[in-house]
């Protein structure tokens, strides 16, 4: 997509469905996106291919999306959205922080063309609004200090998309180059002598096993298990004003 003007939100209804009988709207577009770049990769999202793909004249797109970094957002949006759909907080800072995180994780990893495209994107739109709120809130009401949320939050935030987008990216991989790196664990690791690598032979079955699921639940529940020592003792306070 090129640079366009974006009907104002009013006028944007198609007066006529598409081929497929649908009516256009901004969530009908970024649904089928999400399912076009599923099904044929990153590189099937163009204007051309998601209008032949909806039944719709490709310029119609324009009308909702000035441009293709202006979808991308609201792709990125939307799977922060589906992360936090079903979500009710427990009242337990780490007990919360710890299901946002995974569900964070898990809603990236559940579709990762698309967490190819988006997950390291600054949407600002409502849900990854909702997010900072709830994620913020949860630590301020667990009592961390405003600086001391501010910075967690960061880390949290930062520690889930960066292995989502690492695991996002293997699970992407074509099926041999994803089995090649599979094999490497046996024909390198596993054959390499206690003589010139006694800590990887001593360790290799538990080495190869752990290497082949994600390292993000051990080092989120490290995330957490740190933020607990840097938490106040004064279990009462909420943190909120505080620096």
């Amino acid at each position: 997509m090129s640079s366009a003007r974006v009907v104002p939100e009013g006028s944007r209804r198609r007066r006529r469905p598409t081929k497929q009988g649908a009516v256009l709207s901004e969530r009908l577009i970024v649904d089928t996106a999400l399912r076009l770049v599923a099904l044929h990769g990153a590189e099937a999202l163009s204007v051309r291919r998601l209008g032949a793909a909806l039944g719709a004249d490709p310029s119609a797109l324009y009308r909702y999306f000035r441009n293709t970094d202006a979808l991308l957002i609201a792709i990125a949006d939307e799977v922060i959205g589906q992360a936090q759909e079903g979500w009710e907080a427990s009242g337990d800072w780490r007990t919360d922080l710890r299901a946002m995180g995974r569900r964070i994780h898990g809603s990236y990893v559940a579709q990762p063309q698309a967490a190819l495209l988006a997950a390291h994107r600054t949407t600002g739109g409502p849900n990854e609004t909702r997010a900072v709120e709830t994620i913020l809130g949860i630590l301020r009401n667990g009592g961390f200090p405003d600086a001391l949320a501010v910075r967690a939050y960061h880390a949290f935030v930062d520690q889930a998309l960066a292995f989502a987008a690492q695991d996002a990216a293997a699970a992407a991989l074509p099926e041999a180059a994803g089995a090649a790196d599979t094999e490497v664990w046996g024909e390198v690791y596993g054959r390499l002598p206690p003589g010139t690598h006694p800590h990887i032979a001593a360790t290799y079955p538990l080495l190869a096993a752990d290497m082949s699921r994600s390292g993000y639940p051990f080092a989120l529940e490290l995330l957490l298990t740190a933020l607990e020592t840097l938490r106040p003792d004064d279990r009462a306070s909420t943190g909120r004003g505080r620096t």
